[in-house]
């Protein structure tokens, strides 16, 4: 059996800075600290960031002159000035990738245009980039959404960071046809688009792909859905005590990948289970990196 896990698996730049900062105000307060809603979209992570006294909140009330940290999504600007009128101090953890589209969205809502956002409306991101563009912005998620509207003189799309790079592509190609004027800007982040690309490589090369990462990890479930049009043997898990033997069945090839947010310990214990359960039905593995 050969496991070999994907590119870009595990936590991301902007995770990393993330998580770095929350520790060290920590450090520096030297008492409990807060998050704006959950840091990164991870639960183990966030368990450990509470064991930590990093506490993830949005009761404003509660971190009325507290130290709070705004989690690596951003938020909107009417939720920063609120934060900064009622907290003794905000640090903005915000990922300098999403600080540039929110800036982008700003430049753009100012402009005579129609602003097209393609993300999940529910995600913290959009809502921080709705805010930033004032309300103006119209958030599209699916292509039926983008067939719907109707033609239009002048169109910017751009995307949420983490969002699928062949979605945003056809949804592009959608308005191409029903707009005179039409400026693109590929916002999707280099790693995450590194990170679907190995996906989706890795997904034609193995039997089986595992994909490792909080249930509500929007770049995580991307993942999962583009590996599963690709490899219907895949599997979505939040942690390794979900693998299963009957997952790997019959399979010679496994591979594995792990969303931004996924820590490098979940999948170091993916391939111990992998390994157990290899050795336990008396066959040989080996792990491997994806080839570049």
């Amino acid at each position: 059996m050969e496991i070999i896990i994907a590119r870009e698996s595990g936590f991301c730049y902007g995770v990393k800075r993330a998580l770095r900062l929350a520790r060290e105000i920590r450090q520096q307060e030297n008492s409990r600290v807060y998050t704006w809603g959950e840091l990164i979209h991870n639960p183990a992570v966030i368990k450990e960031l509470q064991e930590e006294d990093i506490i993830p909140s949005e009761d404003i009330n509660q971190l009325k002159g507290a130290t709070v940290i705004i989690r690596s999504h951003g938020v909107s600007p009417e939720i920063y000035e609120l934060l900064k009128s009622r907290a003794r101090k905000v640090v903005d953890a915000t990922c300098p990738i999403v600080k540039k589209i929110q800036q982008l969205t700003s430049r753009l809502a100012g402009q005579k245009l129609e602003l097209i956002i393609v993300g999940n409306p529910n995600h913290p991101e959009i809502q921080g980039l709705l805010g930033t563009s004032q309300g103006k912005a119209l958030i599209v998620e699916n292509e039926s959404q983008v067939a719907a509207l109707p033609p239009a003189r002048r169109r910017a799309i751009l995307a949420q960071s983490t969002q699928d790079r062949e979605l945003f592509a056809r949804i592009v190609s959608l308005l191409v046809g029903k707009t005179q004027e039409l400026r693109v800007y590929n916002t999707i982040c280099r790693s995450t688009q590194i990170r679907q690309q190995s996906t989706s490589e890795l997904a034609t090369q193995v039997d089986v792909l595992l994909i490792i990462g909080g249930a509500s990890s929007s770049n995580t479930t991307k993942l999962y859905e583009i590996s599963r049009r690709i490899q219907p043997r895949t599997y979505f898990i939040e942690k390794a005590e979900q693998i299963k033997p009957e997952m790997l069945l019959g399979s010679r090839k496994i591979g594995i990948s792990g969303g931004a947010s996924t820590p490098p310990e979940a999948i170091q214990e993916a391939v111990i289970i992998i390994k157990k359960i290899s050795q336990e039905s008396g066959r040989e593995e080996t792990t491997a990196p994806c080839p570049r």
